[in-house]
């Protein structure tokens, strides 16, 4: 059986084009879905990573890393980083404009 998304819809007709069909909208499939990641350094050690949310939302967090490969590193960052304020994750990632923050 395949798992369908059960959060209402968010009015999503001012969102990015590239966001409308990122998210799946309720009732639809969300097998397969993958999250949209994106990495900020701060410093060559200091990483926030933005990630987006199948609810139709995304957040960000932030957290040291050893700063050898940020790619891998995001992950981590993703799992035990401190969530971020709206107020700069969306300085940080202009991209997300005009789409819900989960904070």
């Amino acid at each position: 059986m395949k798992e369908l998304n059960p959060k209402p819809t968010r009015d999503r007709s001012n969102w990015p084009e590239w966001a409308r069909g990122h998210f799946p909208g309720p009732g639809d499939p969300t097998e397969g879905w993958q999250p949209l990641i994106s990495v900020h350094a701060l410093a060559s050690r200091a990483l926030v990573v933005a990630t987006t949310r199948i609810e139709g939302a995304w957040c960000a967090y932030a957290d040291a890393v050893p700063g050898m490969n940020h790619e891998a590193e995001k992950y981590a960052v993703l799992r035990h980083g401190d969530k971020v304020s709206e107020e700069l994750a969306r300085v940080l990632f202009p991209g997300f404009e005009r789409i819900p923050y989960e904070g």
